[in-house]
């Protein structure tokens, strides 16, 4: 099938549409976003002199939506050039424009007969073979395309996103009975590997998958809370990152979702079902009080949580008054806490018995009963449900991966014993003797479908280490790191310290890497799956040894991390690393000399040692100063202070990119550098770069001296830094840094435009590390970041 986008449109430009529209161009596809004409003038408008029939007027609405995407928090953006992707436009002038869409997406108000009006023009604009989808969060998919054409309805299907787009991981795709198989496959392909989505395929029922158990399980989790007496904190403080859910919890999440939209949500499942699941669905009187209050959560300024001052309050959903909030305390959560690993801490947690154990209990049992009722009516098996509330709602474990940690056994005799309904499957299921719904067997996952297990089958580009750990071992490994073989010639080098934090061990193992390369390998990919990429240099480590006056361990310590660094950099095969998350510091100067880096768009770069007293110490200034340099097209005029300067700036001002195509602009990466949008296929696309580098006959860099801008270079850094110590910006320890910084860049006491090698450079980065590490103002740098988790301005 000859299927392409090259460009999309966007229909209705709310906060989803917009956001639909942001994900597309950050991706590097057009977009037309549409919305309806405006029938009156603003005061502004009026002023102007404006009608009702200039362009400015009838696109006023897309066109505020297009300009709310630079303020909006989290950015939808991954770089604000994107912007210029998206055309704004209206439903009444361009319609006839949808001709230039491959692909046309409607994220109009949930109303069904106003989807219907939508979809009859954009039937009658679109061309043949274009891709119709509704972004609806559960209206039937179905009824949607009644009347349509032929054409219209086999490239017609339902692409639900999670908001925010950028962030959230989950696509669900809903066919209908006439949808194409073959553009249902494009679609999930397409989302994978194109949107860097996880794609799960939903039945077109209310809400499909995600929203249906989601939403449920927040609402059992309301009545409990009013059924048990505990208060919206004590729920909160044992339903978020100690169960292996996202920090917002319950209550929280419900804020940030807005109370008007779960409302919304919740309604459309109530009026689609019957008996005991419609009385679950009918939210009770306290929040629909709040909801007459217009206490929505965040967007409002209150919800469940109200902040005064710097307390946060909870309300007591009987007063509807706010007060202290609190924490549920109880000997299972302190037991729980010293146990490794959500899943164990949840077993741990669910059958104590205790106050927090009965709300676990009674909350997590009937939305694993309600999820295994639900098996094949909103997806064909257990791996979609559990993949859709990973992706979708951030559980750590889905619903039937939750089931398999507490004990599937176990856990059924307790809901039996209690008068619960188990669904009979499971309990045929466990009759033939099958005790967990997943099962691993050599390295290959499996999971429980219609009385057998069936294998897990993944994208190709899917590498999962723990299991190629398992399948092939290790080829060497120490406390921070192991090196690995991804197969074809390439190696791995994962780092798996505490934070992945950068000590002697990691150093060791860089060194060791890039000499079994050299002799058995093709080239070499730096990377791993844990929470971020690398959040630098050990710091305690850095700290303790200067408390006690070691600065001659400090000084071996950071000559032999530049050392690796100048080993990756002159590799004779190619050393690429595969940045995501936190890459920071010490994790930026991993990346900086490598023959090429292959981040994720999600890659927040930034050499921020200036917040903890520090100037980086393994290469970082020297590399950033080279790379912008080399950004220079060859044999075109340039400023040598201008690019100290930057560089200068970056630096000193802890600069941290907000994504990798803002690392890009901040010089971290450049055109030899890519970007994967699915993360999950990051190791797979940095591999597939060192083969790609290693078929085309990769030569290691030739040393060459770097110009710098010598002492006149050095005052005219400093200007600017003097400049804000005067005006009160900054303190008389951060002039001190930037000095120590500024003499770096600089290049030392040597003319304007000298050229000097890198180990020279290397030197005076060292000797200006050293000297700020023994700096006590420094040292209350550190010992705060340690402590509180951020930076100290002393």
């Amino acid at each position: 099938m000859n299927q392409r986008i090259r460009k999309a449109a966007v229909l209705g430009s709310g906060v989803m549409g917009s956001g639909i529209a942001a994900h597309l161009a950050n991706i590097g596809i057009p977009v037309l976003l549409l919305d309806i004409v405006p029938r009156t003038l603003t005061d502004g408008e009026e002023k102007k002199g404006l009608t009702l029939q200039d362009a400015a007027v009838r696109n006023r609405i897309s066109s505020e939506a297009v300009q709310k995407l630079l303020k909006q928090k989290p950015a939808p953006l991954t770089a604000k050039g994107n912007l210029a992707l998206i055309e704004a436009g209206n439903f009444e002038d361009d319609m006839h424009r949808l001709a230039e869409a491959d692909w046309i997406i409607e994220v109009v108000v949930e109303n069904l007969e106003v989807k219907q009006k939508v979809f009859t023009q954009v039937d009658q604009y679109r061309k043949q073979g274009s891709i119709v989808s509704s972004n609806t969060s559960g209206i039937s998919v179905e009824a949607m395309s009644e009347g349509r054409s032929d054409d219209f309805r086999k490239h017609f299907l339902g692409t639900h996103f999670f908001n925010p787009p950028r962030y959230l991981k989950l696509l669900e795709v809903i066919p209908t009975k006439a949808t194409s198989p073959e553009i249902l496959s494009f679609m999930k392909t397409f989302g994978e590997d194109v949107l860097g989505k996880g794609v799960v395929e939903a039945k077109d029922t209310p809400n499909f998958i995600a929203n249906r158990i989601g939403t449920y399980g927040l609402l059992v989790t309301v009545k409990e809370l009013q059924k048990g007496g505990y208060s919206v904190g004590e729920v909160d403080s044992v339903t978020g990152p100690l169960i292996g859910r996202p920090k917002s919890a319950t209550f929280r999440t419900l804020d940030v979702v807005g109370l008007d939209t779960f409302a919304h949500v919740a309604k459309n499942v109530y009026d689609q079902v019957e008996g005991e699941e419609k009385d679950v669905f009918d939210i009770p009187e306290f929040m629909k009080k709040m909801l007459e209050n217009g206490w929505l959560g965040s967007k409002s300024g209150q919800g469940f949580f109200k902040k005064e001052g710097k307390e946060i309050l909870e309300l007591n959903p009987e007063t509807l008054e706010y007060q202290e909030r609190k924490k549920l305390k109880a000997q299972s959560i302190e037991a729980a806490k010293q146990i490794k690993g959500s899943a164990a801490k949840m077993k741990a947690l669910i059958y104590s018995g205790d106050r927090a154990g009965t709300l676990l209990w009674n909350i997590t049992s009937p939305t694993l009963l309600y999820s295994a009722e639900l098996l094949g009516d909103i997806a064909d098996d257990i791996l979609a449900i559990d993949e859709a509330m990973k992706w979708g709602f951030g559980w750590q474990y889905g619903p039937f991966e939750t089931w398999d940690s507490i004990g599937l056994s176990k856990s059924v005799e307790k809901m039996e014993a209690e008068g619960k309904t188990v669904p009979a499957w499971i309990k045929d299921m466990l009759e033939r003797g099958f005790t967990s719904f997943y099962k691993k067997e050599d390295g290959v996952s499996y999971y429980y479908h219609d009385g057998d297990y069936r294998r897990i089958e993944t994208n190709e580009k899917v590498i999962n280490l723990k299991d190629l750990k398992e399948k092939k071992g290790v080829i060497k490994k120490n406390s921070g790191a192991s090196l690995v073989d991804l197969g074809d010639g390439v190696a791995l080098l994962e780092f798996h310290s505490p934070n992945n934090a950068i000590g002697l061990d990691i150093i060791q193992m860089i060194n060791f890497a890039v000499d079994e390369v050299e002799k058995n390998f093709k080239g070499l990919v730096m990377g791993n799956q844990g929470k971020n990429f690398c959040v630098g240099a050990n710091l305690a480590m850095i700290l303790m040894e200067a408390q006690d006056d070691n600065y001659f361990e400090v000084d071996m310590v950071v000559r032999h991390f530049q050392q690796a660094m100048m080993k990756i950099k002159f590799s004779p095969k190619p050393v690429v690393a595969a940045p995501f998350g936190m890459s920071l510091g010490g994790g930026a100067e991993i990346c900086l000399p490598s023959a090429s880096i292959q981040a994720s768009s999600e890659t927040y770069m930034g050499l921020v040692e200036a917040g903890v007293g520090l100037i980086p110490g393994g290469g970082g200034n020297k590399e950033l100063y080279i790379k912008l340099l080399n950004s220079v097209p060859k044999g075109v005029d340039f400023d040598l202070q201008n690019v100290a300067n930057k560089v200068f700036e970056t630096i000193a001002t802890a600069k941290v990119s907000s994504s990798a195509a803002e690392a890009k602009e901040n010089f971290f990466m450049n055109e030899k550098d890519s970007v994967s949008f699915n993360g999950d296929h990051l190791i797979y696309d940095a591999k597939q770069k060192v083969l790609q580098l290693s078929d085309n006959g990769y030569k290691a860099p030739v040393r060459k001296k770097v110009p710098v801008v010598g002492e006149t270079g050095y005052a005219a850094l400093l200007l600017g830094a003097q400049s804000m110590l005067q005006s009160g910006y900054i303190s008389e320890h951060d002039l001190k840094i930037a000095q120590k910084l500024a003499y770096v860049i600089a290049g030392g006491k040597v003319p304007f435009g000298t050229e000097v090698d890198e180990q020279y450079l290397l030197d005076l980065e060292r000797e200006a590390f050293l000297s700020l590490v023994k700096e006590g103002k420094s040292q209350q740098r550190m010992q705060h970041m340690l402590v509180k988790g951020k930076p100290l301005r002393n």
